[in-house]
């Protein structure tokens, strides 16, 4: 990891005290906090995927739905909107979990969000080690997993899962089913070109 990328507190700590404006997707990336209008689809497949992940997971495992998490920077914090905590594991300071707690993150973000600041956060996620990190794209109909993920940034395999086919997610001694036939499916954002934006490249 690069230099600003090194465990010398929590990114969250500036924003102790704060109450986080509900609907937003709250981030910070490279020192910056940036908050997003999360839309009506991406609230709806947050929810259903927390709901169905939280019944298969009882007792193995935390189902955590946007909550802030702690990674090994001051300069970088993240709230997936669905995160998966291995079993065993507990909250550390602030009561948050930390970035080794975590098997899998989700995120249902539209591609016109996914700006250089969302590209950035893969490659972060990728650097960290996060085993699995699934991406659901409401305009677009399709789930992306990233896994194997490389020191460099780089996620070596993805799979794409358009709605209506079952999720995947293999965890340690387990494996999450997810059904996304009821994932609500969104227009894309006006005036942007065929497919969004820059998207995620990986190599």
């Amino acid at each position: 990891m690069s230099d600003d990328r090194q465990p010398t507190g929590s990114a969250w700590d500036v924003l102790a005290g704060t109450r986080l404006p509900p609907g937003h997707r709250v981030e910070i990336t490279a020192g910056k906090v940036t908050m997003t209008p999360r839309t009506a689809a991406s609230a709806a497949i947050a929810r259903a995927v927390a709901a169905q992940a939280g019944e298969q997971s009882a007792g193995r495992g935390t189902v955590l739905a946007q909550a802030v998490v702690d990674f090994p920077s001051a300069r970088y914090g993240y709230a997936p909107d669905v995160a998966l905590v291995a079993p065993g594991a507990r909250p550390g300071a602030g009561g948050r979990y930390g970035w080794r707690d975590l098997e899998a993150v989700l995120e249902a973000v539209p591609r016109g969000q996914q700006d250089e600041d969302f590209v950035r956060k893969h490659r972060f996620y990728a650097e960290c080690g996060i085993p699995l990190y699934v991406l659901v794209d409401p305009a677009e109909a399709v789930c992306t997993v990233y896994s194997a993920p490389q020191p460099a940034g780089t996620y070596q395999e993805a799979e794409r899962v358009p709605f209506g086919n079952d999720l995947f997610l293999p965890l340690a001694g387990r494996t999450l089913v997810l059904r996304t036939d009821d994932f609500p499916v969104e227009s894309p954002t006006p005036g942007a070109e065929p497919g969004g934006g820059r998207g995620i490249v990986d190599g």
